[in-house]
Protein backbone atom coordinates (compact mmCIF):
# COMPACT_ATOMS: atom_id res chain seq x y z
CA UNK A 1 0.00 0.00 0.00
CA UNK A 2 1.09 3.30 -1.17
CA UNK A 3 1.43 5.97 1.94
CA UNK A 4 -1.16 9.04 1.11
CA UNK A 5 -2.22 12.22 3.17
CA UNK A 6 -4.51 12.31 5.98
CA UNK A 7 -3.28 9.03 8.44
CA UNK A 8 -4.18 11.75 11.41
CA UNK A 9 -4.40 8.49 13.70
CA UNK A 10 -0.89 6.87 12.63
CA UNK A 11 0.71 10.85 13.35
CA UNK A 12 -1.26 11.00 16.50
CA UNK A 13 0.33 7.73 17.92
CA UNK A 14 3.82 8.57 16.58
CA UNK A 15 3.93 12.12 18.00
CA UNK A 16 1.89 11.57 21.21
CA UNK A 17 -0.52 14.57 20.41
CA UNK A 18 -4.47 13.32 20.85
CA UNK A 19 -6.35 13.29 17.30
CA UNK A 20 -8.32 15.89 18.03
CA UNK A 21 -5.42 18.44 18.60
CA UNK A 22 -4.16 18.34 14.99
CA UNK A 23 -4.48 20.64 11.96
CA UNK A 24 -4.58 18.04 9.33
CA UNK A 25 -2.95 20.22 5.66
CA UNK A 26 -2.21 17.20 4.42
CA UNK A 27 -4.55 15.82 1.93
CA UNK A 28 -5.62 18.65 -0.19
CA UNK A 29 -9.26 18.10 0.34
CA UNK A 30 -11.72 21.54 0.35
CA UNK A 31 -11.76 21.75 4.45
CA UNK A 32 -15.17 23.55 4.39
CA UNK A 33 -16.85 21.36 2.00
CA UNK A 34 -20.14 20.97 1.11
CA UNK A 35 -22.97 21.19 3.65
CA UNK A 36 -24.25 17.41 3.95
CA UNK A 37 -28.52 17.68 5.24
CA UNK A 38 -30.45 14.93 6.76
CA UNK A 39 -31.62 12.33 5.03
CA UNK A 40 -34.49 10.48 5.01
CA UNK A 41 -33.91 6.63 7.14
CA UNK A 42 -35.51 4.86 4.51
CA UNK A 43 -32.06 5.40 2.39
CA UNK A 44 -30.32 3.24 4.63
CA UNK A 45 -32.78 0.16 3.53
CA UNK A 46 -32.65 0.47 0.02
CA UNK A 47 -30.04 -1.03 -2.72
CA UNK A 48 -28.68 1.29 -4.99
CA UNK A 49 -30.78 2.38 -7.57
CA UNK A 50 -29.12 3.47 -11.41
CA UNK A 51 -32.25 5.68 -11.80
CA UNK A 52 -32.50 7.81 -9.14
CA UNK A 53 -30.68 10.84 -11.21
CA UNK A 54 -27.09 10.78 -10.03
CA UNK A 55 -26.06 10.91 -13.93
CA UNK A 56 -28.21 13.61 -14.99
CA UNK A 57 -26.51 15.48 -12.24
CA UNK A 58 -23.60 13.95 -13.12
CA UNK A 59 -23.91 14.95 -17.45
CA UNK A 60 -25.66 18.18 -16.29
CA UNK A 61 -22.41 19.24 -14.39
CA UNK A 62 -19.73 17.36 -16.32
CA UNK A 63 -20.53 18.12 -19.39
CA UNK A 64 -20.02 14.43 -20.30
CA UNK A 65 -22.93 12.60 -22.42
CA UNK A 66 -21.34 8.99 -21.29
CA UNK A 67 -20.02 8.77 -17.48
CA UNK A 68 -20.17 5.99 -15.02
CA UNK A 69 -20.31 6.44 -11.34
CA UNK A 70 -17.39 4.23 -9.48
CA UNK A 71 -16.45 4.05 -5.83
CA UNK A 72 -14.13 6.84 -5.77
CA UNK A 73 -11.64 7.14 -9.19
CA UNK A 74 -9.40 4.88 -7.34
CA UNK A 75 -11.85 2.20 -8.50
CA UNK A 76 -10.95 3.31 -12.03
CA UNK A 77 -7.20 3.80 -11.57
CA UNK A 78 -6.97 -0.01 -10.48
CA UNK A 79 -9.00 -1.55 -13.52
CA UNK A 80 -8.05 0.52 -16.52
CA UNK A 81 -4.83 -0.71 -17.10
CA UNK A 82 -6.17 -3.87 -17.14
CA UNK A 83 -8.10 -3.60 -19.88
CA UNK A 84 -5.32 -3.25 -22.35
CA UNK A 85 -2.53 -5.69 -23.40
CA UNK A 86 1.36 -5.18 -22.21
CA UNK A 87 1.97 -1.24 -23.56
CA UNK A 88 4.29 1.59 -22.95
CA UNK A 89 2.42 4.35 -20.72
CA UNK A 90 3.61 7.45 -20.16
CA UNK A 91 3.12 9.55 -16.90
CA UNK A 92 4.60 13.01 -15.02
CA UNK A 93 7.13 12.47 -12.02
CA UNK A 94 5.66 13.41 -9.61
CA UNK A 95 2.48 12.84 -10.32
CA UNK A 96 -0.36 11.11 -7.77
CA UNK A 97 1.56 7.45 -7.12
CA UNK A 98 -1.72 5.69 -7.16
CA UNK A 99 -1.15 5.98 -11.34
CA UNK A 100 2.19 4.39 -11.49
CA UNK A 101 1.55 1.64 -9.09
CA UNK A 102 -1.46 0.26 -11.01
CA UNK A 103 0.47 0.47 -14.45
CA UNK A 104 3.42 -0.66 -13.29
CA UNK A 105 1.89 -4.29 -12.29
CA UNK A 106 1.71 -5.36 -16.19
CA UNK A 107 2.96 -2.29 -18.06
CA UNK A 108 6.07 -0.28 -18.88
CA UNK A 109 5.63 2.58 -17.10
CA UNK A 110 7.64 5.87 -18.44
CA UNK A 111 8.53 8.70 -16.16
CA UNK A 112 7.92 12.03 -17.91
CA UNK A 113 8.73 15.66 -17.44
CA UNK A 114 5.80 18.10 -19.12
CA UNK A 115 8.28 19.50 -21.95
CA UNK A 116 8.88 15.92 -22.89
CA UNK A 117 5.51 14.81 -24.23
CA UNK A 118 5.53 16.18 -27.01
CA UNK A 119 9.04 14.37 -28.62
CA UNK A 120 8.10 11.28 -26.86
CA UNK A 121 4.63 11.06 -27.43
CA UNK A 122 4.62 8.64 -30.60
CA UNK A 123 6.22 5.59 -28.52
CA UNK A 124 3.13 5.98 -25.93
CA UNK A 125 0.35 3.80 -26.11
CA UNK A 126 -0.97 5.85 -23.46
CA UNK A 127 -0.24 9.29 -22.02
CA UNK A 128 -1.60 9.55 -18.13
CA UNK A 129 -2.35 13.10 -16.90
CA UNK A 130 -3.71 14.74 -13.87
CA UNK A 131 -4.62 18.47 -15.05
CA UNK A 132 -4.18 20.04 -12.79
CA UNK A 133 -0.84 18.08 -11.89
CA UNK A 134 -0.74 16.49 -8.22
CA UNK A 135 1.33 17.74 -6.82
CA UNK A 136 3.11 20.09 -8.86
CA UNK A 137 0.35 22.10 -10.07
CA UNK A 138 1.29 22.02 -13.80
CA UNK A 139 -1.58 22.38 -16.21
CA UNK A 140 -2.50 21.50 -19.69
CA UNK A 141 -5.02 23.33 -22.18
CA UNK A 142 -7.52 21.69 -23.68
CA UNK A 143 -6.44 22.34 -26.98
CA UNK A 144 -2.93 20.71 -25.92
CA UNK A 145 -4.54 17.75 -24.30
CA UNK A 146 -7.30 17.10 -27.73
CA UNK A 147 -3.99 16.77 -29.87
CA UNK A 148 -2.35 14.99 -27.97
CA UNK A 149 -5.38 12.52 -27.69
CA UNK A 150 -5.90 12.51 -31.46
CA UNK A 151 -2.27 11.66 -32.25
CA UNK A 152 -3.09 9.14 -29.62
CA UNK A 153 -6.40 7.55 -30.96
CA UNK A 154 -5.58 7.77 -34.47
CA UNK A 155 -3.38 3.78 -33.44
CA UNK A 156 -5.28 2.56 -30.77
CA UNK A 157 -4.03 4.85 -28.24
CA UNK A 158 -5.75 6.01 -25.18
CA UNK A 159 -5.51 9.80 -23.25
CA UNK A 160 -6.42 9.69 -19.50
CA UNK A 161 -7.03 12.98 -17.42
CA UNK A 162 -7.88 12.37 -14.35
CA UNK A 163 -9.13 15.99 -13.28
CA UNK A 164 -9.31 15.32 -9.27
CA UNK A 165 -8.44 19.06 -8.77
CA UNK A 166 -9.94 20.54 -11.89
CA UNK A 167 -13.65 21.66 -10.71
CA UNK A 168 -11.98 25.22 -9.23
CA UNK A 169 -10.99 25.84 -13.02
CA UNK A 170 -13.92 24.18 -14.89
CA UNK A 171 -12.54 25.50 -17.84
CA UNK A 172 -9.47 23.39 -18.14
CA UNK A 173 -11.97 20.16 -18.19
CA UNK A 174 -12.14 18.13 -21.50
CA UNK A 175 -14.92 16.08 -20.38
CA UNK A 176 -17.34 17.40 -22.72
CA UNK A 177 -15.27 15.86 -25.13
CA UNK A 178 -15.52 12.07 -23.97
CA UNK A 179 -17.59 10.51 -26.50
CA UNK A 180 -14.11 10.03 -28.44
CA UNK A 181 -12.45 6.61 -28.70
CA UNK A 182 -9.57 6.49 -26.68
CA UNK A 183 -10.35 9.51 -24.35
CA UNK A 184 -10.84 8.78 -20.63
CA UNK A 185 -11.32 11.53 -17.56
CA UNK A 186 -11.51 10.51 -14.30
CA UNK A 187 -13.39 13.18 -11.91
CA UNK A 188 -13.79 12.25 -8.20
CA UNK A 189 -16.20 14.43 -5.10
CA UNK A 190 -13.74 13.94 -2.93
CA UNK A 191 -11.57 17.42 -3.21
CA UNK A 192 -13.59 20.46 -4.62
CA UNK A 193 -16.84 19.33 -2.70
CA UNK A 194 -14.91 17.77 0.39
CA UNK A 195 -16.56 14.55 0.01
CA UNK A 196 -13.69 12.20 0.39
CA UNK A 197 -15.60 10.07 2.65
CA UNK A 198 -18.42 9.17 0.63
CA UNK A 199 -15.75 7.34 -1.93
CA UNK A 200 -18.21 8.61 -5.03
CA UNK A 201 -16.21 9.39 -8.62
CA UNK A 202 -17.00 8.94 -12.32
CA UNK A 203 -15.40 7.95 -15.21
CA UNK A 204 -16.01 9.90 -18.50
CA UNK A 205 -15.05 8.05 -22.11
CA UNK A 206 -16.51 6.11 -25.06
CA UNK A 207 -19.13 3.87 -24.23
CA UNK A 208 -17.57 0.62 -25.13
CA UNK A 209 -15.11 1.39 -22.37
CA UNK A 210 -17.86 2.49 -19.72
CA UNK A 211 -19.32 -1.09 -20.24
CA UNK A 212 -15.88 -2.77 -19.79
CA UNK A 213 -15.59 -1.07 -16.65
CA UNK A 214 -18.85 -2.15 -15.36
CA UNK A 215 -18.53 -5.39 -16.36
CA UNK A 216 -15.50 -5.51 -14.36
CA UNK A 217 -16.56 -3.60 -11.15
CA UNK A 218 -19.92 -5.10 -10.77
CA UNK A 219 -23.36 -3.37 -9.40
CA UNK A 220 -23.68 -1.09 -6.00
CA UNK A 221 -20.31 0.17 -6.64
CA UNK A 222 -21.91 3.60 -4.67
CA UNK A 223 -23.65 3.01 -1.95
CA UNK A 224 -27.56 4.62 -1.51
CA UNK A 225 -27.04 7.87 0.82
CA UNK A 226 -23.23 8.99 -0.86
CA UNK A 227 -25.58 8.53 -4.54
CA UNK A 228 -27.87 10.66 -2.67
CA UNK A 229 -25.36 12.94 -1.41
CA UNK A 230 -23.83 13.22 -4.55
CA UNK A 231 -27.12 14.19 -6.80
CA UNK A 232 -27.55 16.87 -4.51
CA UNK A 233 -23.86 18.21 -4.27
CA UNK A 234 -23.79 18.79 -8.26
CA UNK A 235 -26.78 20.32 -8.64
CA UNK A 236 -26.02 23.14 -6.00
CA UNK A 237 -24.52 25.81 -8.77
CA UNK A 238 -24.72 28.52 -6.06
CA UNK A 239 -22.36 26.52 -3.71
CA UNK A 240 -20.30 25.66 -6.04
CA UNK A 241 -19.51 28.99 -7.57
CA UNK A 242 -19.21 30.29 -3.79
CA UNK A 243 -16.32 27.75 -3.28
CA UNK A 244 -14.80 28.45 -6.36
CA UNK A 245 -14.57 32.17 -5.44
CA UNK A 246 -13.49 31.49 -1.97
CA UNK A 247 -10.75 28.81 -2.70
CA UNK A 248 -9.56 31.26 -5.17
CA UNK A 249 -9.20 33.62 -2.42
CA UNK A 250 -7.61 30.87 0.43
CA UNK A 251 -5.24 29.58 -2.06
CA UNK A 252 -3.62 33.06 -3.00
CA UNK A 253 -3.01 33.95 1.29
CA UNK A 254 -2.19 30.63 1.59
CA UNK A 255 1.03 31.14 -0.99
CA UNK A 256 1.49 34.36 0.08
CA UNK A 257 1.80 32.84 3.72
CA UNK A 258 4.00 30.52 2.73
CA UNK A 259 6.34 33.29 0.50
CA UNK A 260 6.37 35.51 3.42
CA UNK A 261 8.23 32.52 5.92
CA UNK A 262 10.91 31.68 2.96
CA UNK A 263 8.50 28.98 1.14
CA UNK A 264 7.62 30.23 -1.67
CA UNK A 265 5.73 27.71 -3.90
CA UNK A 266 7.06 25.85 -6.78
CA UNK A 267 3.06 25.17 -7.81
CA UNK A 268 -0.15 24.52 -6.96
CA UNK A 269 -4.15 24.55 -7.01
CA UNK A 270 -7.16 26.02 -5.29
CA UNK A 271 -6.99 23.80 -2.87
CA UNK A 272 -2.60 23.28 -2.00
CA UNK A 273 0.29 24.49 -2.15
CA UNK A 274 3.97 21.90 -3.16
CA UNK A 275 6.91 23.68 -1.75
CA UNK A 276 10.27 22.06 -2.79
CA UNK A 277 13.39 22.15 -0.06
CA UNK A 278 16.72 20.02 0.66
CA UNK A 279 14.54 20.66 3.97
CA UNK A 280 11.38 19.39 3.56
CA UNK A 281 11.70 16.13 5.62
CA UNK A 282 13.23 18.16 8.82
CA UNK A 283 10.30 20.91 8.10
CA UNK A 284 7.76 18.17 8.12
CA UNK A 285 8.99 17.14 11.20
CA UNK A 286 8.92 20.09 12.65
CA UNK A 287 5.26 21.08 12.20
CA UNK A 288 4.06 17.37 13.12
CA UNK A 289 5.49 17.73 16.47
CA UNK A 290 3.66 21.62 16.55
CA UNK A 291 0.35 19.45 15.62
CA UNK A 292 0.29 20.34 11.73
CA UNK A 293 0.50 17.68 9.48
CA UNK A 294 1.60 18.11 6.08
CA UNK A 295 2.16 15.75 2.83
CA UNK A 296 6.19 14.87 2.57
CA UNK A 297 7.62 13.64 -0.75
CA UNK A 298 10.75 12.10 -1.21
CA UNK A 299 11.61 12.71 -5.04
CA UNK A 300 11.45 15.48 -5.20
CA UNK A 301 12.67 16.73 -1.73
CA UNK A 302 9.11 18.25 -1.05
CA UNK A 303 6.13 19.21 0.77
CA UNK A 304 2.67 20.20 0.15
CA UNK A 305 0.03 22.37 2.32
CA UNK A 306 -3.20 21.99 1.89
CA UNK A 307 -6.12 24.99 3.13
CA UNK A 308 -6.49 25.73 7.20
CA UNK A 309 -10.23 26.21 7.28
CA UNK A 310 -10.91 28.96 10.27
CA UNK A 311 -9.32 32.07 11.32
CA UNK A 312 -7.80 30.49 14.27
CA UNK A 313 -6.64 27.30 11.62
CA UNK A 314 -4.79 29.96 10.05
CA UNK A 315 -3.62 31.78 13.12
CA UNK A 316 -2.04 28.20 14.02
CA UNK A 317 -0.24 27.98 10.95
CA UNK A 318 1.54 30.91 10.82
CA UNK A 319 2.68 30.83 14.15
CA UNK A 320 4.15 27.56 13.15
CA UNK A 321 5.63 28.89 10.58
CA UNK A 322 7.28 31.56 11.75
CA UNK A 323 9.07 28.90 14.50
CA UNK A 324 10.92 27.31 11.26
CA UNK A 325 13.41 29.70 10.41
Amino acid sequence: MLEHGGRLAQAAQRYGIPLKDWLDLSTGINPNGWPVPALPADIWRRLPEDDDGLLDAARNYYGAAHLLAVSGSQAAIQVLPTLRAACRAGMLRPTYSEHRHAWAKQHRVVALKASEIESVLDDLDVLLLCNPNNPSGERFTPDMLLAWHARLAARGGWLIVDEAFIDAEPELSIARHTGAEGLIVLRSLGKFFGLAGARVGFVAAWPALLTQLQEVLGPWTINSPARAITRLALQDSAWQQQTRERLQRDSARLAALLTQHSLAPSGGTALFHWVCSDRAAELHETLARQGILTRLFDEPSSFRFGLPSTEDEWNRLENALEKLA
